[in-house]
């Protein structure tokens, strides 16, 4: 019989039971007692959604939620951003209501006026608020709303509004400004005086009466130069400068003082006019024919129409001014809706430089593309000259010598070009060399250059002027100033450097290549680049321009007002901006065959659908909206709901422009 021995211990314990979390729950949201409900402008991208949602205030965020703050909002699924336009008591929706998310920011950086305006552009140019609005606010930077700026004491400086007497009523403007009214004009500036310090003055003026001023300019260049005078004039501390190629910190600080009301004047790029400022007394432009004036972004709203938006909407006084004028500025003038301050005939033929005009041609003979009337004119030059071409580089294109037949590439057939003397010549498109080159048409060996840049002109000019420094501007190599003395300066448009006391001659090349762009605008650009590179020369200076005598007339007699006139007439001929509202609608082939059956205004013509440039961005084909002006605003409207119609039906967005500058 087996004997059992004891039991035997276990060496291992058990394994613990295992508990089972139980998920921690929701804290339960209470809304706030007072105004619960938030009206929030969400950024959802969505044109159908172009409105403005209610949101529960929850109390942990009652006091950081106040009107013009950004906001985290739950929308479809996922959180956005927003801005809360007001509090109110109660919504009008039928549901259960969202709590908000979380206040990004107690800053309030939306103002209603600006959310008027907004909304007033994004109507105007058939776009939703929320791509408005990203134009209007630049990016928050958290340590820039930290900051707090220095306040500005004492009294305002002196003005002295001497420079607005060659201007027959510009006193006048400038003491209505001081005393609180709001005068509008459309200002044709003159050389010899610096449009900054005009401005300024007008600024200063303004601000004498208690009232903000927003003023834009073309580039950073301009604004950098126009800093400087302002400061000089209304002392430091009392404007900023906002532009979009400042640091994000940088920026949002200039945004906030206006925004705040630290300052009342702001001077920037197009993203100024949208800028907060308080009381606002006066909006200024200068050139604004400028393109860089045009947005390249949803809704690609023009900084001039904000203006004139925002000049009646807060019925402030405005001035546009510029050498050349626009034929909008002209179109404004013409109905009334603002003054016109212009120096008289004599004053205006005194300051500009006196013009000479010449084909290149000697004695009936075959034009050359540098006359000796430039030559002469640089010679007798005891300054600094400047030489503008249309083109920045060396040889663009070629053409054979013996039959002018444009050179192309044996592969791809692309134009041929040479990027600088050095250089082989090649291809633009595919980049193969082709030397030693044939002519396919003639079987000539030797090319010829058609369309010379700037570059290739500084070489001849430095082979005719061994004695004289030769100095270049354009691209990528832009100068700004340069030193006073004898020398010669070749740039492109725009790109012209000032000098101290002005240039001695100005020399136009090619003027018939400016002209030859196929655009509606090409005459009004052209003129309008000509007259500010005029604008540069000194007293009693001269110019040369080559090209015809007739297209030119404008800038023989120093008259640009008389050229903006002409040129509306033309625009009213032919049915085009300002004197009726035109857009332009881009997309694939089959939609826009629908939308052209499409019933728009009562009088919209429809032109197309056409090829898109091949060499544009956009895809497909284009379609023309031309309507009379009385119905633009009808006809914003239905492109809105068209883009709303498409959203809603999750379908590709259009390309939907209104009074594009180009097409």
């Amino acid at each position: 019989m087996t004997r059992e021995g004891p039991e035997q211990l276990a060496l291992v314990p058990p394994a613990p039971t295992a508990r089972t979390r139980k998920p921690a729950a929701k804290p339960v949201l209470e809304a706030a007692p007072i105004r619960p409900v938030a009206r929030v402008v969400v950024d959802s991208g969505l044109a159908h959604l172009d409105r403005l949602f209610d949101y529960l205030v929850p109390t942990t965020l009652d006091a950081k939620t106040v009107a013009g703050c950004r906001v985290k909002v739950r929308f479809a699924g996922r959180l956005v951003d927003g801005f809360v336009v007001e509090r109110v008591e109660a919504t009008e929706h039928v549901g259960r209501l969202a709590f908000l998310a979380k206040v990004v920011s107690p800053e309030p950086v939306l103002h209603p006026e600006i959310l008027s305006l907004a909304r007033a552009v994004a109507d105007r140019y058939a776009g939703t608020l929320g791509d408005v609005l990203r134009l209007a606010i630049p990016p928050r930077h958290a340590r820039a709303e930290s900051a707090r700026a220095a306040s500005v004491g004492g009294a305002l400086p002196v003005g002295s509004a001497a420079g607005w007497q060659t201007y027959a009523h510009g006193l006048g403007f400038v003491a209505a400004l001081r005393a609180g009214e709001r005068p509008r004009a459309w200002w044709g500036a003159i050389p010899g005086q610096d449009p900054a310090q005009l401005v300024a003055e007008a600024v200063l003026a303004t601000l004498g009466s208690g009232r903000g001023s927003v003023v834009c300019v073309p580039d950073v260049r301009d604004v950098a130069r126009w800093d400087a005078v302002f400061t000089e004039v209304l002392g430091q501390g009392r404007h900023v400068a906002l532009t979009a190629a400042q640091e994000p910190a940088d920026r949002y600080a200039a945004f906030l003082e206006a925004s705040r009301g630290d300052v009342q004047v702001v001077l920037g790029t197009r993203a100024a006019a949208f800028a907060p400022v308080a009381d606002l007394g006066l909006v200024a432009m200068w050139d604004d024919g400028d393109d860089l004036f045009a947005e390249p972004r949803s809704p690609y709203p023009h900084a001039r129409e904000v203006l004139l938006l925002r000049a009646t909407a807060q019925d402030s006084a405005l001035l546009m001014g510029g050498y050349a004028r626009t034929a909008e500025g002209q179109s404004l003038v013409d109905r009334g809706w603002c003054a016109e301050l212009v120096a008289d005939q004599r004053a205006r033929r005194k300051a500009w430089p006196r013009m000479t005009v010449t084909d290149g041609s000697v004695a009936g003979g075959a034009p050359v593309r540098l006359p000796q009337e430039a030559f002469r004119a640089i010679r007798a030059a005891e300054g600094a000259a400047l030489v503008q071409v249309p083109r920045r580089g060396y040889r663009e294109s070629l053409a054979c010598q013996t039959c002018r037949q444009p050179a192309r590439c044996e592969a791809c057939q692309g134009p041929l070009g040479q990027p600088s003397a050095s250089a082989p010549i090649a291809c633009r498109w595919c980049g193969r060399g082709a030397t030693p080159w044939t002519c396919p048409h003639c079987e000539g060996t030797e090319l010829r250059s058609p369309v010379v840049g700037a570059l290739r002109t500084a070489e001849e000019f430095a082979r005719a002027f061994p004695d004289l420094e030769v100095v270049t501007s354009g691209g990528q190599t832009i100068l700004d100033r340069i030193e006073p003395g004898r020398r010669l300066v070749l740039a492109t448009p725009g790109a012209e450097p000032h000098v101290a006391g002005g240039y001695d001659v100005v020399i136009l090349l090619d003027t018939w290549l400016m002209l030859a762009r196929e655009d509606v605008r090409v005459e009004e650009e052209s003129h309008r680049r000509w007259f500010n590179a005029l604008a540069l020369a000194g007293p009693g200076a001269t110019a040369v321009a080559v090209g015809d005598a007739h297209t030119l007339q404008a800038l023989v007699r120093a008259d640009p007002a008389g050229f903006a006139a002409r040129e509306l007439a033309s625009r009213a001929e032919t049915h085009l901006p300002p004197t009726a509202r035109l857009a332009t609608v881009a997309g694939p082939d089959d939609v826009l065959a629908d939308l052209a059956n499409r019933i728009w205004t009562p009088n919209t013509e429809i032109l197309g659908p056409v090829p898109v440039d091949a060499r544009s961005a956009e895809a497909g084909e284009r379609l023309i909206l031309r309507a009379p002006r009385r119905e633009g605003a009808d006809l914003a409207a239905a492109l809105s709901a068209l883009a709303a119609e498409r959203s809603a039906a999750k379908r590709p967005g259009l390309r939907i422009q209104v009074d594009p500058l180009s097409l």
